[in-house]
């Protein structure tokens, strides 16, 4: 069985990936990259001397279709062990139509961030006690992690298009113009020097929550930084 695990929530799609590979009783782990006929074929037909369903885990390799000479051949050897081993695809981004109908019959795993995610973050600005509450609908239905990853995420395209060299970044490169007017438009509430202030408030709460150093939860703590704001 083909699965593909794909979409823009990549933290929940990261997890669920991991969860399926620490089930597995003996994981086999391909670099999708660099992925070879030859490396496939070996773990799939390398032979055991006992009867173990081959469970094979193959990163990102839908990005490589353009640099490995070899993409449709390793589909069409995949095609036809679909039947004989689990092979399992984890891609850091939303695939296309077309890039789900490459293989014949995949099971699709799609972790999309919440539409409401976006209204969150274009409402967070000084004063704004309603992003608060906004805050709170999301997190009844999505990872606290990922919300505040996305926060993180928010502060950083801000503060790249408050400063002159901010269209530089890639991040920013691949906006349309009417994204990047909104963030301008965000960023003039805060001022870049309190961007910048909020930035490294930012990472200091990430620092503090992974090495436990927070007395309070993760989401108790975005509440004070969006009350602070």
């Amino acid at each position: 069985m083909i699965t593909i695990i794909h979409g823009d929530d990549t933290s929940s799609s990261r997890n669920y990936y991991i969860d399926e590979r620490q089930k597995a009783k003996s994981p086999v782990i391909l670099a999708g990259e660099k992925l070879a006929l030859t490396d496939l074929m070996q773990s799939l037909e390398g032979g055991s001397l006992f009867s173990v369903e081959q469970e094979i885990f193959i990163e990102n390799f839908f990005s490589s279709k353009k640099i490995n000479p070899n993409f449709k051949e390793i589909v069409s050897y995949i095609d036809s062990q679909d039947s004989k081993a689990n092979i399992f695809f984890w891609e850091n981004s939303e695939l296309s139509k077309t890039e789900l109908a490459t293989f014949k019959k995949p099971a699709v795993k799609l972790f999309k961030i919440p539409q409401n995610m976006f209204g969150f973050l274009d409402n967070i600005k000084p004063g704004n006690v309603g992003s608060i509450k906004q805050f709170h609908e999301l997190l009844s239905k999505t990872a606290e992690e990922l919300i505040f990853f996305m926060i993180i995420r928010q502060f950083r395209l801000l503060l790249a298009v408050s400063n002159s060299n901010g269209n530089q970044i890639d991040e920013v490169k691949r906006l349309a113009p009417w994204q990047t007017g909104k963030l301008r438009s965000q960023a003039s509430f805060f001022g870049q020097e309190k961007l910048i202030s909020t930035y490294k408030r930012l990472h200091e709460i990430d620092s503090d929550s992974k090495s436990g150093k927070s007395a309070t939860t993760l989401a108790q703590t975005i509440d004070f930084f969006l009350a602070d704001l």
